[in-house]
């Protein structure tokens, strides 16, 4: 069930930003729903800028930290208004039942007699309050981050790689982030402008604005005082079109992943129900995709066996065994970096080994446990990454 068509969703607004890393696009290649790998731009690295502490009020800000790391296959981010509307003709199309209608809490009491397992995969509302949260997995009961997205045509290129596809990740301390990604939307080739800011802070000021123009505008003049290098390059950029604003804010939240019905039956919650992590790590089209991994290995290991509360309870946890590292690791980069995690940061600058680990853990989240978390593991590996790496001529 949808409440939007295909042609809905398409000509809608922006529903996300997304950058999926290998993993992720594998588990589509595997389905063979890989449709626009050929058309999305390939993003080869991602990039982290830190500004200069003070530079930016007042006076022109300046990088502290500026790097690139490598990734060791590409990533890539294809507009859901497209992937989605896509998946939905072609689910249509091989014979599936598609019903477009707004499912309520009564549909799935409904479903849930008549079908072995009922999915519910939604952003928000009425089907997403039946899921309970898991105080003790979730440590932020207010949202960390005023949101605002752009999607752009017209931006240039980062003049340090002017080749280089790259996600670009600009931390300016205390106040947020600024992620620039290029993707595959309805118009083609674009960038995404994605503004992450501290609640009550100076990024926090899309909270009303309807315009979308006003959107971009709002959008370009904090870059410009929080971000001029990459102000520099968006001069001349566009909005792809007049659905690709969005703004919004939401708490990270985990929930228990069973959804009980007043019928008595139950309900099984996937990705953003039972995880939804804050944005800053670039994880949720990640985790969806993983999730939907898990899910489909269980169902199919289960046989004809029926799809009950204690099936439903081991496969998430299957899947926790993979989320639960993205929520600490994003969890820790919504709070004030501690000195070890600033030390990595800035080591990166300079040993690139340290840049393209730092990368592909977006890949691979758990990577972090061995080296990220905590001061003594930080200071070992980046010891023996600075004692492998050749010194100066006579060093």
């Amino acid at each position: 069930m949808s409440n939007r068509t295909a042609d809905e969703i398409r000509s809608g607004r922006v529903m996300s930003t997304q950058c999926m890393f290998h993993t992720a696009l594998q588990h589509e290649r595997d389905l063979g729903l890989n449709f626009w790998e050929s058309q999305a731009p390939k993003i080869e690295g991602l990039g982290v800028s830190v500004a200069a502490p003070g530079s930016h009020d007042p006076g022109p800000t300046q990088r502290a930290i500026d790097w690139v790391g490598r990734l060791d296959r590409f990533a890539q981010s294809v507009d859901q208004r497209v992937k989605m509307a896509g998946w939905m003709e072609t689910f249509a199309q091989r014979g599936g039942q598609l019903v477009i209608h707004g499912a309520a809490v009564s549909d799935l009491d409904y479903f849930s007699r008549a079908y072995d397992l009922v999915l519910v995969s939604a952003g928000k509302g009425e089907l997403v309050q039946m899921f309970a949260r898991d105080p003790e997995r979730s440590p932020y009961s207010e949202p960390q981050r005023a949101l605002a997205v752009s999607y752009v045509h017209g931006l240039g290129p980062r003049p340090e790689h002017p080749d280089m596809e790259a996600v670009r990740c600009n931390l300016v301390p205390g106040v947020g982030e600024l992620f620039v990604m290029p993707c595959l939307t309805t118009s083609g080739r674009a960038d995404i402008l994605f503004w992450e800011g501290i609640p009550g802070g100076p990024l926090d000021v899309f909270n009303g604005v309807k315009d979308p123009a006003e959107h971009l505008s709002l959008t370009l003049e904090l870059m410009k005082k929080f971000t001029p290098w990459e102000y520099e390059r968006a001069t001349k950029v566009e909005l792809t079109d007049a659905g690709g604003t969005l703004s919004g804010r939401y708490a990270p939240t985990v929930r228990k992943p069973i959804g009980r019905l007043p019928g008595g039956g139950a309900v099984l919650g996937v990705a953003d129900v039972v995880v939804a992590n804050d944005p800053i790590t670039g994880q949720g089209s990640n985790s969806a995709s993983k999730c939907a991994a898990v899910y489909l290995k269980s169902i199919l290991e289960h046989g004809d066996k029926p799809f009950d509360e204690a099936w439903m309870q081991a496969t998430f946890d299957r899947y926790w065994d993979i989320a639960q590292h993205v929520t600490k690791w994003t969890n820790a980069m919504l709070a004030p970096p501690p000195e070890h995690v600033l030390n990595l940061i800035g080591a990166a600058g300079q040993l690139q080994p340290v840049a393209d680990r730092i990368a592909n853990g977006f890949n691979n989240p758990v990577d972090f446990e061995d080296f990220f978390f905590e001061p003594e593991k930080a200071e070992a590996y980046l010891a023996q990454v600075a004692g492998a790496v050749p010194g100066p001529a006579g060093a």
